[in-house]
């Protein structure tokens, strides 16, 4: 069995983390689904799907390994060729991944006591997410 979902979500970029791991767990508990996977994955290329324990410390820890690794204030080839000064949002995203698979045990997601599931949305300005969320398995 698989079901299809997606959760609409407004978002302020510039590494803005979103905990959605209730709203990934209404789309499981919709399904019916008892034991499997369910994936769920950001529609675009300046976003990224992960889990973290979502508590401010380590929220503040990860925007700052973020910029670390992939600074806002140097020159990107992409802004050079589209002029839109997101190149930095392509690569985070394109390092920390669109998509997540979790298994699903007894209809829960198999998540840590302090895992939650979070958008982090890259962009150099507001946008509006999709998030796909799709569960297959046995009922």
């Amino acid at each position: 069995m698989t079901f299809s979902s997606h959760i609409d979500i407004s978002s302020r970029g510039f590494a803005d983390i979103i905990d959605i791991t209730s709203r990934v767990e209404a789309a499981l508990n919709e399904s019916g689904m008892r034991d499997g996977i369910v994936s769920v994955f950001v529609v675009g290329s300046t976003a990224s799907i992960t889990t973290i324990e979502y508590e401010k410390g380590v929220i503040e820890d990860l925007k700052d390994a973020i910029e670390r690794m992939a600074p806002m204030g140097i020159p990107y080839k992409h802004d050079s060729r589209w002029g839109d000064g997101n190149g930095f949002a392509h690569v985070r995203a394109a390092l920390l991944k669109p998509g997540i698979t979790i298994p699903v045990i007894g209809g829960s997601m198999v998540l840590g006591t302090w895992q939650q599931v979070v958008l982090i949305d890259f962009d150099n300005r507001p946008r509006n997410r999709r998030v796909v969320v799709q569960a297959t398995g046995e009922r």
